[in-house]
C-alpha cells in the first residue's frame, strides 16, 4: 500500500503539512552527491591551483548556507532551526563525493536540508571549475540515511 503524498491536500491541492501535533524529536539526515570531472580538474582542487580560490572551503560554506535556507528555496519546508550542518568532501578518481550531514530537535525531518546542503555545494563547485572544465556533471544526489520521528531510522539499501 502506498502512502499518500503528504503535500497534497483531499482536492489534489498543494499543502504546507500540519506539525504542529507532532512531538520534537533528534532528526539526523544524511545525503551524497558526485561532481564527475577531468582528473586535472580534481587535481587542481585537492592542490589549491583554482583561480577563484579554495574550492573545497567555499563550496563547504555555500552547503551550510543552503541547508539554512532551504524553506526559502523551496516552498513548502518548513523553517527549520538546524543544531549542526556538516559536509565532507572525498576524491575518486574522476569525481568529487559530497556528503552532508543535518541535525535539528524538530516535529519534522532535515532530509530536505541534507540534500539543498549538498546540491548547492556541487553547484558552487561547478561555478568555481568551470572556465577549466565545462563538462563537469552533477550526478548522483541521494539521501542516504535519516533518523527521527514518527517513522524511525531509513538507510538506503545498496
Amino acid at each position: 500500500m502506498t502512502e499518500p503524498f503528504s503535500h497534497l491536500d483531499d482536492r489534489g491541492r498543494a499543502n504546507m503539512v500540519d506539525v504542529t501535533d507532532k512531538p520534537d524529536t533528534d532528526r539526523l539526515a544524511v545525503a551524497e552527491g558526485y561532481v564527475r570531472m577531468q582528473p586535472e580538474t580534481l587535481r587542481r582542487i585537492v592542490e589549491g591551483e583554482q583561480a577563484k580560490g579554495d574550492v573545497l572551503a567555499v563550496a563547504r560554506v555555500a552547503g551550510i548556507q543552503a541547508a539554512k535556507e532551504t524553506s526559502r528555496l523551496i516552498p513548502l519546508c518548513h523553517t527549520l532551526l538546524l543544531s549542526s550542518v556538516k559536509l565532507d568532501f572525498s576524491m575518486q578518481e574522476d569525481r568529487l563525493r559530497i556528503e552532508a550531514r543535518c541535525r535539528t530537535r524538530a516535529g519534522t525531518g532535515v532530509e530536505m536540508e541534507a540534500l539543498t546542503a549538498v546540491s548547492v555545494a556541487a553547484l558552487t563547485v561547478y561555478d568555481m571549475c568551470k572556465a577549466v572544465d565545462r563538462g563537469m556533471v552533477i550526478e548522483g544526489i541521494a539521501l542516504l540515511h535519516k533518523e527521527g520521528g514518527r517513522s524511525g531510522s531509513w538507510i538506503r539499501q545498496a
